[in-house]
């Protein structure tokens, strides 16, 4: 009887020691996989303009975005755009939904992550930054995180002669797009430009390219320089071929159409009746890894603010 006993008693230990042990091993699982405590929760959030045209927004934007994650790892990034328009149009296209940085914020809170980093990828500091800041303002008074930083854009948050090194940097990135050019031969970069102070940038970026005695001049669609002051300086620099490229994050409805359509107005019809050769360059600086290094060291000097 008590062989019988044995028999049917070791069995059951060893299965009691083996559920012990698988009990341990996925409680450790699990308090692996648990997220982090509300004082440790961490969030970039990435704002961009937006844009309507899928491949630019996986080859500008997302190639940005996943660049600030990779580097960022104990932060959760997320993606907001300014553009309302842009917005509705991919919700209704498309069926994707993409917060503005107002309804972002908002979900981070109530997510309760307490630290937030919020990185623009907009190229100055123009309206669509003042209403970002704005938004950021808001939910600063509100108190809503214990720490809330907005980061800056890609030259900068003020137009400060004494202070060139975001536009230095931007100009070291820019010279590893342009192509071999030979006398003649000129880049002229398509900026939006804007009636807002900031339009100053744009000049800014004229001074430090001839700095630099790069081939290459800047205009804008909206702002100075106008294109009839690139005519005049590409009639007084004699060129002959031109590159256009625009200075945008993504290459999408301004530099498809403003800059590269066929109608009478765009940029390549009127400087092709000015009698230059022109190439459009339809690519936006958010696939250029030198601007997207540029915006990761803006989100890192970003989070060193956090730690003040």
């Amino acid at each position: 009887m008590k062989k019988i006993a044995l028999y049917f008693l070791v069995p059951l230990l060893v299965g009691l020691l083996l559920t012990g042990c698988g009990n341990s091993a996925t409680k450790d699982q699990a308090k692996e996989s648990q997220p982090p405590a509300p004082q440790d929760k961490k969030a970039i959030l990435v704002v961009s303009f937006g844009t309507s045209y899928p491949d630019a927004r996986k080859a500008c934007i997302e190639s940005t975005e996943n660049k600030i994650k990779d580097t960022f790892k104990d932060y959760q990034t997320r993606r907001a755009f300014t553009s309302n328009i842009i917005i509705k149009k991919l919700a209704d296209r498309d069926k994707l939904m993409v917060d503005d940085p107002e309804q972002a914020l908002t979900k981070l809170q109530q997510e309760g992550y307490k630290q937030v980093v919020v990185q623009p990828l907009h190229i100055i500091p123009g309206k669509e930054f003042d209403d970002l800041k704005a938004v950021v303002d808001k939910f600063t008074a509100d108190k809503a995180f214990d720490k809330l930083v907005l980061g800056r854009p890609l030259l900068g948050y003020q137009i400060d002669p004494n202070n060139t090194k975001d536009f230095d940097l931007a100009v070291d990135a820019l010279k590893k797009q342009l192509p071999s050019l030979k006398e003649k031969q000129i880049v002229v970069f398509m900026g939006h430009g804007t009636e807002h102070e900031s339009n100053a940038a744009y000049q800014m970026m004229n001074d430090r390219l001839k700095q630099a005695n790069l081939p290459a001049i800047v205009g804008t669609v909206e702002g100075s320089p106008t294109l009839e002051e690139v005519k005049a300086s590409l009639a007084k620099l004699q060129v002959q071929d031109v590159t256009l490229m625009p200075l945008m994050l993504v290459a999408g409805d301004h530099a498809n159409n403003d800059m590269a359509g066929d109608e009478e107005d765009s940029w390549k019809t009127q400087l092709k009746k000015e009698g230059y050769t022109v190439t459009p360059y339809l690519h936006g600086l958010g696939e250029n890894e030198a601007i997207q290094a540029i915006f990761v060291q803006h989100t890192q000097d970003a989070i060193e603010l956090l730690s003040k």
